[in-house]
């Protein structure tokens, strides 16, 4: 039976404790990084080195789409044309999607080369009825690349956006008061104006 591998782990690279395990996570990390990197022989001798060094490159990475986003309109606001702009944040968005998948990816190869083992667990299986797969989790996190510095929900709305379309927003009744009050074990009951007549007459 095939090692359990958690949802987000890298297309090419074997299960922690195959065979090929190593090997295939050595040049899929290498395919992560600059190619600059494959002129260091440390990296090649030592995968564990080689996966620190790409997980801090994607985390910075996804920093820098972050960083990007949040800018491009102060940047480039003057520089181009409004169709062009909107054109350079869904870039930054659609790259931020995957730098947030490739770094959640080098993070699990990573742990597995630390030897740890991986199981299943409940919230790997998407709820009944739920049709987004294991990868939707991700794919939430990587919107949130540009959408926290933006003011953007996941969604891509804005806040100016959200209210319109949610309505204004209705207060909740304290929980208290729905549920009736206990006096000595029994429950207190409103005196009801059919009581008072029936007492009178």
């Amino acid at each position: 039976m095939a090692a359990y591998v958690p949802p987000g782990w890298p297309p090419g690279v074997h299960p922690p404790g195959s065979e090929d395990f190593e090997r295939t996570a050595q040049a899929w990390l290498l395919d992560t990084v600059p190619a600059d990197y494959r002129l260091h022989g440390v990296l090649r001798r030592y995968p564990l080195a080689l996966a620190a060094m790409a997980a801090h490159h994607t985390k910075a990475c996804v920093a820098g789409a972050r960083d990007g986003y949040r800018t491009a309109r102060t940047e480039l606001g003057n520089a181009l044309p409004a169709h062009a702009l909107d054109a350079v944040l869904a870039a930054y968005r659609a790259e931020g999607r995957r730098l947030v998948a490739t770094a959640h990816a080098v993070d699990l190869v990573a742990r597995a080369l630390r030897g740890e083992v991986f199981t299943p667990q409940l919230q790997d299986a998407p709820p009944p009825g739920d049709q987004r797969g294991p990868d939707a989790e991700d794919e939430l996190s990587a919107r949130r690349v540009a959408a926290g510095a933006s003011g953007e929900s996941a969604s891509g709305e804005s806040p100016a956006e959200r209210p319109g379309r949610d309505g204004p927003a209705k207060p909740r009744k304290a929980q208290a008061a729905q549920r009736p009050a206990h006096s000595g074990g029994t429950a207190r009951r409103k005196n009801r104006p059919s009581d008072k007549h029936a007492a009178t007459g």
